[in-house]
């Protein structure tokens, strides 16, 4: 199967491209970028060379020849190419914000019109599977929304508050030089950001509506000076106390079919370069706290994404993805 990525010059289509090269049914043929145009793809990404031989093209979107795309462009970009591959009948995840959401909710989240508005599945996984198999469009989640849906899930529904606390690496700010991203303002130092109103949380309410949840969620993210990884502890409100046993068995239940999800302890060092979210609970009766761990590049992008690939394709929902942790 022929694989296209739009927007292949940023982490997450390096990680794409790294992840795909270990896919025995997917090989990536296309790369592109306006920015790279005429460039090697390991010019940009040098961990990639001896491995990827492509070059950076611009194509329109009507001469692409591929079998499945991933949009790796940014929110309000992904809209202006979707349409047309959905009226071609490719299929295609997307990794932007664009149909996350719906539309009225992306409109006030994002502050922008949605000009090609159309409804997808929402692809995180472990809870929607069902819609993925049958999709041809597949709206990829947000990093911090994979580890704080993941973390709460089996509780979300007992629960009257929920508070995400998510300790992230310097990559979710991508490639663009920026004050949050240089070296002196991010090295031996720690800092919250967009305390109250950081875009993700329209997705964390989102799948805790999904599950049948009526909690509030609160969300603060910190950044962390490291590369990769998000540490999500959710702070679990219950109506009503739960044992740790039975709160264990609630998680066991859940995700005891569940490939990428461990129950274990969550380290950044434990799923770095990995598609595994790791999580652990511990209940003190009417609050729960839950522990997840996540590679934002990979079970937060592009990993996951090709985990949608997978089950949009019927292929093997490992095919691609059998990676080991890098640790230490």
């Amino acid at each position: 199967m022929d694989i296209a990525i739009i927007g292949a010059s940023g982490y997450t289509g390096g990680d794409l491209v790294r992840l795909l090269l270990c896919h025995s049914k997917a090989e990536v043929t296309c790369v592109t970028s306006r920015k790279e145009e005429g460039k090697t793809f390991d010019s940009v990404h040098p961990n990639m060379s001896g491995l990827c031989s492509l070059s950076f093209t611009n194509p329109d979107v009507s001469d692409l020849d591929s079998d499945f795309v991933f949009l790796a462009v940014p929110h309000t970009a992904a809209m202006s190419y979707a349409g047309e591959l959905k009226e071609r009948g490719i299929k295609c995840v997307d990794l932007s914000a664009d149909y996350r959401l719906p539309k009225d909710v992306y409109e006030k989240t994002y502050g922008v019109t949605h000009t090609n508005y159309f409804k997808a599945p929402y692809g995180l996984c472990e809870l929607h599977r069902d819609e993925i198999k049958r999709a041809e469009f597949v709206a990829n989640p947000g990093c911090f929304p994979t580890g704080a849906a993941l973390a709460s899930a089996p509780l979300a529904k007992f629960a009257h508050t929920i508070i995400y606390d998510s300790k992230t690496g310097v990559s979710g700010a991508g490639t663009s030089p920026s004050a949050t991203n240089q070296y002196t303002n991010v090295a031996d130092n720690f800092t919250a950001y967009k305390w109250t109103a950081h875009r993700h949380l329209s997705e964390m309410k989102q799948e805790a509506a999904f599950l049948g949840s009526k909690a509030n969620c609160h969300f603060t993210p910190h950044l962390l000076p490291v590369n990769r990884g998000i540490l999500t502890t959710a702070h679990i409100l219950l109506d009503e106390p739960l044992s740790q046993e039975e709160t264990e068995k609630l998680y066991n239940d859940m995700y005891k079919d569940e490939f990428f999800v461990r129950l274990q302890n969550p380290t950044l060092g434990g799923v770095r370069g990995s598609n595994f979210c790791d999580v652990k609970v511990e209940s003190e009766g009417t609050r729960v706290v839950a522990v997840s761990a996540i590679d934002n590049l990979v079970k937060g992008a592009s990993g996951q994404a090709i985990q949608n690939m997978n089950i949009m394709c019927g292929f093997k929902e490992t095919d691609g993805l059998m990676t080991a942790p890098l640790y230490p």
